[in-house]
């Protein structure tokens, strides 16, 4: 079973998979997906082919992104909400189970503190999936992600009161009934 690990931006959305059939989690890929577009809608739609992209190479199960955090800029984390927003929309229209985590209860999963900075958590991803070398950051972010919520169905952790799960009822919006 592949997990698909998601950190939201509107310039950069990094992505990890594991593959969680096992007791032990396994590195599949990551990356980032860019976003160049000069157009806050050509952005997102960005956002959206991309994850789709992710989906269709990779068939995860389920998506496990971090929750949208308060920010001193307005406005940039407006655009964090609508591409974070753009990702979980894709995901659900394609079936997948999707799980919120908050920032700072992945650092606490991934590195033990969870006011880690990048760097630990990069060290950490790398360790915990026995990589040959660092991640790039977001994608290193994605993972931390993805092993936040493995780690978190394995029971090895207590699930916060702050994570939430999100199940798709259909892979379209045009079949949506609520």
């Amino acid at each position: 079973m592949m997990l698909l690990g998601i950190d939201p931006g509107s310039r950069r959305t990094g992505f990890g998979v594991i593959d969680v059939s096992s007791a032990t989690p396994r590195y599949v890929a990551s990356g980032c997906i860019r976003i160049e577009a000069p157009t806050l809608a050509q952005k997102l739609a960005q956002v959206y082919a991309g994850v789709a992209e992710v989906i269709a190479q990779y068939t995860p199960s389920e998506m496990a992104i971090e929750q949208v955090f308060l920010s001193k800029n307005a406005d940039s984390a407006l655009k964090l909400g609508q591409a974070r927003g753009t990702a979980i929309v894709c995901a659900a229209n394609h079936g997948l189970d999707v799980h919120e985590y908050a920032a700072r209860r992945i650092k606490q999963v991934v590195a033990g503190n969870g006011g880690a900075d990048k760097t630990q958590v990069q060290h950490m991803v790398q360790s915990t999936l026995k990589l040959s070398g660092l991640p790039q950051e977001d994608a290193a972010d994605a993972l931390a992600i993805a092993l936040t919520h493995f780690f978190t169905c394995r029971g090895a952790i207590a699930m916060p009161a702050t994570t939430r799960s999100t199940r798709s009822r259909s892979s379209s919006w045009r079949n949506y009934r609520p």
